[in-house]
């Protein structure tokens, strides 16, 4: 049986409604993969692939992953 590598995931939690979160593929152009939108309280957990390579996150949200956790802003 060949071991598969492993992705790193992020998790994300909304902190209120209509949080987005964008899956980008990079390369010589970046495209968008996937479109999510969250309402408060709601967690994805997403993993970064071959075919993902950015996630973008726009909204009031609590992003934890591997390295640490940190909080993105509202625009204002």
């Amino acid at each position: 049986m060949k071991a598969e590598a492993q992705a790193d995931y992020i998790v994300v939690k909304a902190l209120q409604d209509g949080v987005s979160v964008i899956g980008l593929s990079r390369g010589t152009d970046t495209k968008l993969n996937h479109t999510e939108m969250l309402d408060d309280g709601e967690v994805l957990v997403a993993q970064f692939t071959e075919h993902t390579s950015m996630i973008k996150i726009r909204g009031e949200a609590q992003i934890m992953t591997g390295i640490g956790s940190l909080q993105s802003e509202a625009k204002k």
